[in-house]
């Protein structure tokens, strides 16, 4: 939490969860991987931000919602009545909405520098364009790869670029709710990944993991 220098209060960290809002590209579990962002990121004292679409970013503020979480939209539309009728986009699970009339690509560039974090599920161009704001603005961005589309694109597109690695870390799983969330390099390994203090208990919040999947989609 970040501390506010004249009262004393703490203000909670804005994440952007940026993604497809077309998914048909998109790996199958992708939209709940979404979701259980979503989730994680109220769990851990954090609100989240989207920009205000179908897709991914719908999922994910479906998550924070359901976990009783913050839902910030930032919608490319002017009022909510361009938001929904010349945009066709959502305007549930959203605690509120700021319509900021620049289309797209200015919608994009409010919504990453309004947020402390990104984290981005499968993707299009919208989806690389906020990528590279985030890259050009050293914002700590987290990818979770495997989920299809742009962000299994970025990290050759990062390799490639000659800009160095950026603020990026990597992850093939989203997080259980409520576990500790632990967003770092592949080279961390299975522990590190899952937040345990050893392989054998990392094993076994995989076997866990696995089963709550089964359960979730049942």
């Amino acid at each position: 939490m970040a501390e506010t220098p004249q009262t004393g209060l703490h203000l909670k960290y804005k994440i952007c969860v940026s993604g497809a809002a077309e998914t048909g590209h998109c790996t199958p579990d992708a939209l709940e991987n979404a979701y259980k962002v979503g989730q994680e990121i109220v769990y851990q004292g954090g609100a989240l931000v989207t920009g205000a679409t179908s897709g991914a970013p719908y999922w994910a503020a479906k998550g924070a919602k359901d976990a009783g979480g913050i839902s910030i939209g930032i919608s490319p539309a002017s009022s909510e009545l361009a938001h929904v009728k010349k945009y066709r986009l959502p305007i549930d699970y959203f605690d509120m909405i700021m319509y900021t009339g620049f289309n797209y690509s200015g919608r994009n560039l409010l919504l990453i520098r309004s947020s402390d974090a990104v984290i981005i599920v499968c993707g299009r161009i919208g989806t690389l364009n906020e990528f590279t704001i985030a890259f050009e603005d050293h914002k700590p961005t987290g990818i979770l790869t495997g989920s299809g589309g742009e962000a299994d694109m970025i990290k050759y597109i990062v390799d490639n670029s000659h800009r160095g690695p950026g603020k990026i870390v990597w992850a093939r799983d989203a997080p259980e709710s409520g576990a500790p969330v632990r967003w770092a390099p592949d080279r961390g390994g299975l522990a590190r990944r899952c937040g345990c203090r050893d392989k054998a208990s990392a094993r076994g919040h995989r076997a866990k993991s696995e089963a709550d999947d089964c359960r979730w989609r049942s």
